[in-house]
């Protein structure tokens, strides 16, 4: 509030008393309208502020409401994903027990179809071991003195299994004939023998004469054959009691 006093005793300097009173008042009264005035524009600012303020803290509280729904959507995804993990760990426990199962059944069948093979093996064998010695003599000039299976065993301790093993002469020497028998011989079962063929001769310190007898050839495992082993003789099983039989007649 303005000093009214000190103004009306200044005024009434220059003015007289009634002069002085009346612009006392006027001038105190445009003082309080200037001062209300400024005070209803404050005020108006400051409402406005408050409201903004308020709008602020309800998109705030707003946002903060979707952030904590965001954080409970986040919390249950990854407890989905727990759940799942679990799943698939449990899921790949199942398939490694399986797999563990499958394993054991093919090495179990591996073993059958093997003991099935070396049954089929033996079978041509003794098929054909009875016309051994007549083929090998009437075939190549060779007199057998022993014709059996053998396990030949070598200096570190390995072994070979030869399904026919003949150790006979010609002419004044000695020499062994190595034969091989499969049901339908394949090309590694070529590349196998061959293998064997020269352990063998370096063993037995000897000449080899070799066969591979067979039910049946597969065309491209003879073409093979002829170009891979040439030293390597091909008989079906028919063939060695026709060939013991057509030459002795």
């Amino acid at each position: 509030m303005p000093n009214t006093f000190k103004i009306y005793e200044n005024l009434k300097k220059t003015f007289n008393e009634d002069s002085a009173k009346n612009l006392t008042d006027i001038i105190t009264q445009i003082y309080e309208d200037v001062a209300n005035t400024v005070t209803k524009v404050e005020f108006k600012e400051l409402r406005d502020i408050v409201s903004e303020l308020a709008e602020a803290q309800k998109r705030t509280e707003l946002r903060v409401e979707e952030l904590a729904e965001a954080q409970k959507r986040t919390e249950l995804r990854v407890e989905e994903l727990a759940e799942a993990q679990k799943r698939t760990e449990l899921r790949v426990e199942e398939l490694a027990e399986a797999q563990k199962e499958t394993q054991q059944e093919l090495r179990d069948l591996a073993r059958q179809v093997g003991g099935l093979s070396m049954s089929v093996g033996y079978g041509i064998e003794d098929k054909y071991i009875p016309y051994m010695d007549d083929f090998v003599l009437k075939q190549y000039g060779i007199i057998a003195n022993s014709v059996e299976r053998r396990f030949i065993e070598y200096p570190d301790g390995r072994y070979d299994e030869v399904n026919i093993f003949v150790e006979g002469i010609k002419d004044g020497r000695k020499i062994y004939v190595i034969g091989e028998s499969k049901a339908q011989p394949s090309k590694k079962d070529f590349d196998r023998f061959d293998s064997m063929l020269k352990r063998l001769s370096k063993h037995l310190n000897s000449e080899l004469q070799a066969f591979m007898v067979g039910y049946i050839f597969a065309p491209e495992v003879v073409r093979y054959a002829s170009e891979n082993y040439p030293h390597i003789d091909r008989y079906q099983t028919y063939h060695i009691e026709r060939i013991v039989k057509s030459k002795a007649a």
